[in-house]
């Protein structure tokens, strides 16, 4: 569950990066770190494979379950990351200019 909802999650939000390239809310870094979890869980998955044999394609109910917290754990936390680096970055400077506002 954890390679199927990150793959979800790449693809989806490559779609936006390709319907959207002119934006400036760096939806390309999203997409490249959903694309390097996907690469990580599908590397994970093939080793549960290699070690487990068919058992990998029956796993118990409280796996799945487990599998997909973390899958969703971790699309939570690229979308906390990505939000941490647009802060930082702010490439429309509207940090800037609420703190400036407050500052006065």
């Amino acid at each position: 569950m954890t390679l199927l909802i990150t793959l979800f999650m790449a693809v989806v939000t490559t779609i936006i990066w390709y319907l959207y390239p002119q934006s400036n809310m760096r939806i390309g870094t999203l997409a490249l770190i959903y694309w390097g979890a996907s690469l990580m869980w599908l590397v994970d998955a093939v080793a549960e494979y290699i070690d487990l044999g068919e058992e990998y394609f029956t796993p118990a109910s409280a796996d799945m379950l487990n599998d997909t917290y973390l899958g969703l754990s971790v699309a939570v936390l690229a979308l906390v990351i990505w939000l941490i680096i647009l802060l930082v970055k702010d490439p429309e400077h509207r940090v800037k200019s609420a703190l400036l506002k407050y500052k006065k």
